[in-house]
């Protein structure tokens, strides 16, 4: 079954998360088969979250299930 959620990248106390596409039973930072945007929580200035909404319709309507976090940021910028 395939997943979308957040990959942790970025430095020890800045964290940076890359919205992904997964397969369940492989880790959260293990390859993904979609990169579909980004989150920074942290940013001061400039994008804090990207998301590309016609790729991540796309896989939602394949089947993709997204995380309880996904789904929120999903909510919050009208994708679902």
């Amino acid at each position: 079954m395939l997943s979308i959620r957040l990959a942790r990248n970025g430095a020890k106390k800045r964290p940076f998360y890359h919205i992904v596409v997964s397969e369940n039973d492989r880790i959260p930072t293990g390859r993904a088969l979609e990169i579909l945007g980004f989150v920074n929580p942290i940013a001061t200035a400039g994008e804090t979250i990207r998301i590309n909404k016609e790729k991540a319709q796309e896989w939602i309507n394949k089947g993709a299930q997204p995380s309880k976090t996904v789904l929120d940021l999903f909510k919050k910028h009208a994708i679902l």
